[in-house]
């Protein structure tokens, strides 16, 4: 076998397979007040869903679109198909599921990671669940898992109709108003008080159809005392049309409860991903946020944790791969709102082949979170001369009595470590490929690689040979 001289895109040949595009039901491209009720009425949705909907329209349409990150100029949603309906239905069963879905979650690694590794698992499929299980002895402690659907129009109806879009408002920005008018599909969990998943729960969002979005919208409650390790995971194959996600992540964490949040996000290179993601945590809880970003051709993303009680505490740890043709915009915001509470961010990232990689923070501290701590470390290498990386830290603190600190690097690989691991008798390549591996290391060790297939196909970078 030849070795490769340079460092390798995330190998991306399990993503792009493509099933035929025989969807039972597909709307037309576009985003009118027709489309908005058409979907409404596909879901059967309660009353005020349907008004939420139509009024996030009249949201949508007000608002402009950002224009402080990285250019979206290519995604116009007169060309976006907004609903997708694939042709099946959702089942509990996976033997029920089409053969040529079932084929596509097999390769990537899911229904595997379910008999090993998780407590139960959801699949979506372009605007649809197609598959939904529990483990019985975790249903037995009482806790929900289902698709929110369901949920909305079923005994859990009102507890939905409390917490929807709650953190995450319609007018929140454009594309959050895009989410409430047209949300499908997506997942319910409510974990009792005191009740501990041992075993993580996994969702996984597959987008087939070309020139789609796709709107998941996952609401988790973990009550007080409880805990959660929840896993995302999101592809899609590539068309030479722009795709775009635009889901909602609405996380509730109780008194002194703990929810663990990991995401593996690997969109095809014509995806615009522009997903919002938001905690709130009670007094004495937990939010712990790791992230993979390694695909599409533009991402906002920025997991927001509202520490909301006294002792509540942020974790955020993030990778991002921004290969050619990418401008990666990610990181975190933390408000702190309540006395002695605590938020840490570490992250990671690498570019190459021009790809651009753009690091955000945001800390708030309010004049009602004294003794507060915050500490922010963001570390970036490129790997070539084409590729870039940017810092754009902030911080807004509204009390004395805080401690904060920030902490970035940014270069490129440093000929002195070289040197000297070569002083050491390791030759040139190797000794590149090993700075490398360590400096993802560290962050890259949080991602849950254990559970699925897919998620170590996209940590996993050939390394050997020269660099750049």
């Amino acid at each position: 076998m030849r070795e490769k001289t340079y460092v390798e895109d995330v190998n991306r040949s399990i993503y792009d397979i493509k099933n035929e595009d025989k969807d039972s039901y597909k709307l037309e491209e576009g985003l009118t007040t027709k489309i908005v009720e058409q979907i409404s009425s596909e879901k059967n949705d309660p009353e005020w869903m349907r008004e939420f909907r139509l009024k996030s329209l009249e949201i949508y349409n007000k608002l402009q679109v950002p224009d402080w990150g990285p250019s979206i100029e290519g995604l116009n949603m007169d060309e976006i198909v907004t609903y997708v309906r694939p042709n099946t239905h959702m089942s509990a069963k996976w033997s029920e599921v089409p053969e040529e879905i079932k084929e596509t979650f097999e390769r990537l690694g899911i229904p595997k990671a379910e008999r090993e590794s998780l407590a139960g698992v959801g699949a979506q499929y372009d605007s649809e669940l197609v598959y939904h299980n529990v483990r019985e002895e975790v249903a037995a402690q009482g806790v929900i898992y289902t698709d929110l659907e369901s949920a909305l129009r079923g005994e859990y109806a009102e507890m939905i109709k409390e917490h929807f879009m709650k953190l995450v408002p319609p007018t929140d920005h454009k594309f959050a108003a895009l989410h409430g008018a047209v949300w499908s599909g997506g997942s319910f969990v409510y974990v009792p008080p005191g009740v501990s998943v041992e075993i993580p729960l996994q969702s996984y969002f597959r987008l087939n159809a070309p020139g789609a979005g796709q709107f998941e919208h996952t609401l988790i409650i973990v009550d007080e005392g409880a805990y959660l390790h929840f896993i995302e995971g999101c592809s899609a194959p590539k068309y030479n049309v722009a795709n775009l996600h635009a889901g909602c992540v609405e996380l509730f964490v109780g008194k002194n409860a703990k929810l663990r949040y990991s995401t593996i996000e690997n969109w095809s290179k014509n995806m615009y991903n522009l997903n919002t993601k938001r905690a709130k945590v009670e007094e004495g809880g937990t939010i712990e946020w790791v992230s993979g970003s390694f695909g599409s051709h533009v991402s906002y993303l920025y997991p927001m944790s509202v520490l909301n009680g006294k002792g509540a505490r942020s974790e955020f740890t993030g990778i991002t791969f921004a290969g050619k043709g990418q401008n990666l915009d990610t990181g975190t915001k933390v408000v702190h709102n309540a006395p002695e509470t605590t938020s840490f961010v570490n992250t990671r990232s690498i570019s190459k082949g021009g790809g651009i990689s753009t690091f955000r923070s945001s800390v708030v501290v309010t004049k009602n979170a004294p003794k507060s701590k915050s500490a922010v470390s963001c570390q970036s290498l490129m790997l070539d001369s084409e590729s870039r990386s940017d810092t754009i830290p902030a911080m807004d603190i509204r009390t004395q009595d805080a401690d904060i600190g920030h902490e970035a690097k940014i270069g490129r690989i440093s000929d002195e470590a070289v040197f000297y691991l070569m002083s050491r008798g390791i030759p040139e390549e190797d000794a590149k490929a090993l700075i490398v591996s360590g400096f993802a290391d560290n962050v890259s060790k949080e991602l849950p690689l254990e559970y699925a297939v897919e998620m170590n196909n996209l940590i996993r970078l050939e390394m050997i040979g020269s660099i750049g």
